[in-house]
């Protein structure tokens, strides 16, 4: 019995619970939370309408935005023409006289039509005035800050020579294609390679030049390169990319910051008169290539040794005479010039001998002509600097 009341009452309950779920859950929305009746889109419609504005509203402003832009883009152009056709000082120099007409004083005793004048000229004149003088202020800043990376670091890049080495002459070598060369293969990398008689060459100019080695590339790869070439100590300084002076795209020598007498700078390199600021002293050689017959720097210290002990008041005018000759060629031929002139010479001065003996045989006296003397020297000191172009 109590079984079968336990059952009927659970059926009981779950007919209960089945009539509540039905009544709150209804299978169709209601009409009223969802209205869509052509009268309420209507008014929703009407509600939420924008009111058209005027198109003439916005043309001042239009005007006024498109104005300014031409303002700033003529400045721009201006600004760009100016800083590649003239140098800041020449612009400075240029507008002058504009910023100085900005301070238009009117008498006192001006008319109010005067005054009124003044004063809208000096109220036209203000903007493009200070817009001038920013401009240069910020091109200043601008070319010292890229000076910085252009230019040397300094004004001495080498130091003082000692005095009893004022006389010696300064050799400034490049290093590629002129002293070694760097070449690169995929199945090796990178290699490099030393010119044919290098070693030579830099030992035995040691002994008459100041050797400076001046580079355009990275101080690392320089000094990894002398390292190894220069196992002898003959070069006394390395110079490089940071000591260039950087134009265009490329990166020059600089001699006048070297801290020595221009007028005994000699540059040896392959690529001379284009990679320095000085070409008047230039001694262009080929540049080398791997060529294994090469042997130009070992034709070259004859006229290097030659310098060194005969050396010239400037040797600026003596490169200016072998300009487009090779000098190592074009100074052997003046040596045999030079030798057979100096023959000449000796047998000027046996014949000077052999007259001064007989006029002494004759006259029974020891006189001397000094003027014969005077020519023979002035003869053998035009020989001299003759073979070096002088």
């Amino acid at each position: 019995m109590l079984r079968i009341n336990r059952t009927r009452s659970l059926s009981k309950l779950s007919k209960t619970i089945r009539t509540l779920c039905t009544a709150h859950v209804s299978p169709t929305p209601s009409k009223q939370a969802l209205d869509l009746s052509p009268t309420a889109t209507q008014i929703n419609d009407q509600n939420t309408s924008v009111t058209p504005t005027d198109p003439t509203a916005r043309k001042p402003l239009n005007f006024l935005k498109f104005g300014l832009l031409g303002v700033l883009t003529g400045a721009s152009v201006t600004a760009g023409y100016a800083t590649y056709a003239y140098t800041l000082e020449e612009v400075d120099e240029k507008t002058k006289p504009f910023r100085a007409s900005v301070n238009f004083a009117v008498g006192d005793k001006a008319s109010s039509l005067d005054k009124f004048q003044g004063f809208l000229r000096s109220a036209a004149m203000t903007v493009p005035a200070k817009s001038i003088e920013l401009y240069l202020d910020l091109r200043s800043k601008i070319e010292e800050h890229v000076r910085g990376f252009s230019e040397p670091p300094s004004n001495k890049l080498l130091p003082d020579l000692h005095p009893l080495e004022r006389h010696v002459f300064t050799l400034v070598l490049d290093l590629n294609e002129t002293l070694v060369y760097s070449d690169w293969k995929r199945e090796r990398g990178w290699r490099t390679f030393k010119r044919p008689g290098v070693d030579a060459f830099l030992e035995h100019l040691a002994q008459f030049y100041e050797i400076v080695v001046y580079s355009d590339q990275l101080n690392v790869y320089v000094d990894s390169i002398l390292e190894r070439l220069d196992a002898k100590g003959s070069i006394r300084h390395r110079l490089s990319r940071t000591e260039t002076n950087y134009r265009d795209g490329k990166h020059y020598r600089d001699f006048s910051k070297l801290n020595r007498d221009p007028s005994r700078i000699l540059y040896v390199s392959g690529h001379a008169l284009e990679s320095s600021l000085q070409p008047e002293n230039s001694v262009p050689v080929k540049p080398w290539k791997l060529e294994a017959d090469d042997t130009a720097l070992v034709d070259l210290i004859p006229f290097l040794e030659y310098v060194a002990r005969h050396p010239p008041a400037d040797i600026r005018p003596v490169l200016a005479s072998y300009q487009g000759r090779d000098i190592a060629t074009e100074f052997i031929e003046r040596s045999k010039v030079h030798q057979r002139a100096y023959r000449n010479f000796l047998v000027h001065i046996r014949l000077q001998r052999a007259y001064r003996n007989q006029s002494a045989a004759i006259t029974g006296g020891g006189c001397k002509n000094r003027s014969s003397m005077a020519f023979s020297c002035g003869v053998e000191s035009e020989v001299t600097y003759e073979m070096m172009g002088v």
